[in-house]
């Protein structure tokens, strides 16, 4: 027969942590550990968790940016007219030939830029071409294809 001394106490009820305020003996009481006065401690709130003691705070610290940056932003990569013709591959100028030679990654945006002289006529596929560029091709008896997307 299991006495009431013998039954063992349930499972959770003693906490393994320190009971600070209960006396000096167990080396946490009369002020528990937070020392002596002061806002910290008292009860209650204490300090905002972004106080940084007096210390410029990190949100004014940091520099104000205006505006916003689209993250989905694809960037175009340049390639000016005076270059087409040493990557051209049969009087065509691609994405794909210019990406075979090793002048722009395979899934680069092409924007033709009017720097330099164009000497014969070419068909040049890109994503942008800008004006100067467009009227020295054409004006070469070249052609231009704009790739969508």
């Amino acid at each position: 027969m299991i006495r009431e001394h013998q039954i063992p106490r349930p499972r959770g009820s003693r906490k393994l942590r320190r009971r600070v305020g209960r006396g000096t003996a167990q080396g946490q009481g009369k002020t528990a550990g937070r020392g002596t006065k002061g806002q910290l401690a008292r009860t209650g709130p204490g300090l905002p968790g972004w106080f940084e003691g007096g210390q410029t705070p990190l949100h004014m610290r940091v520099p104000k940016l205006r505006g916003f940056k689209n993250r989905f932003r694809r960037p175009f990569v340049a390639v000016n007219v005076g270059r087409l013709q040493e990557y051209a591959a049969d009087g065509k100028v691609s994405p794909e030939t210019l990406a075979a030679k090793g002048l722009v990654g395979k899934d680069a945006r092409i924007k033709v830029l009017g720097d330099g002289a164009i000497a014969g006529k070419l068909e040049v596929h890109a994503h942008a071409v800008s004006g100067t560029a467009r009227q020295k091709i054409e004006s070469a008896g070249g052609s231009i294809v704009i790739i969508g997307a």
